[in-house]
């Protein structure tokens, strides 16, 4: 999940939603994964992009993401016109259209229901990126980007730290006079 701390850290914040098409619609809600763009001045240190990201088992056993939140019609309606015309489509590895992602800018709080970050949509505008055929690859490579920066980061510290192994052997001192012992 992303991390924004410190005075104004959460307001103003470029961000990017991504809308699948199917599923995930309850009628009443769509569920978006919206992130913090790696362009944004907060982003490039960021190992986890996502405002929200909950780790959940499968029914298949294995571990999984989930970094969908609920958005109202209304709520979704006030991202869209923000976004305005910054906007690309999602496509499968097939090419398929399968969701949207929108550019915009707004406020982010705590979520008051579940985990996470939400977007404060009464403050949304236009954002000051935009979203083109590569943005979600380089939000992926902005994320490896900052985590391998991290993991170099706890390896120099670690060495840095780390107590020397190899002791020096003393020197021999050669005297000309018998020692007392």
């Amino acid at each position: 999940m992303a991390l924004l701390k410190g005075r104004g850290a959460m307001t103003g914040v470029n961000l990017i939603a991504i809308v699948r098409k199917k599923g995930f619609r309850d009628g009443k809600s769509q569920y978006a994964d919206i992130q913090l763009d790696a362009r944004d001045p907060r982003g490039p240190h960021q190992t986890n992009l996502h405002l929200k990201s909950d780790r959940v088992r499968g029914e298949d056993g294995n571990v999984r993401y989930n970094h969908a939140a609920p958005y109202s019609s209304s709520q979704m309606e006030e991202i869209t016109k923000a976004a305005g015309s910054n906007t690309e489509p999602v496509l499968d590895k097939d090419g398929n259209e399968v969701g949207t992602v929108y550019g915009f800018k707004g406020n982010v709080m705590p979520a008051t229901r579940g985990t996470g970050l939400v977007v404060n949509t009464k403050s949304v505008e236009a954002s000051e990126f935009e979203v083109d055929s590569k943005t979600l690859d380089n939000q992926l490579t902005s994320m490896r980007a900052a985590r391998r920066a991290e993991a170099a980061a706890k390896e120099s510290q670690a060495q840095a730290w780390a107590p020397e192994t190899e002791w020096e052997q003393p020197a021999e001192v050669a005297t000309d006079q018998p020692t007392v012992g």
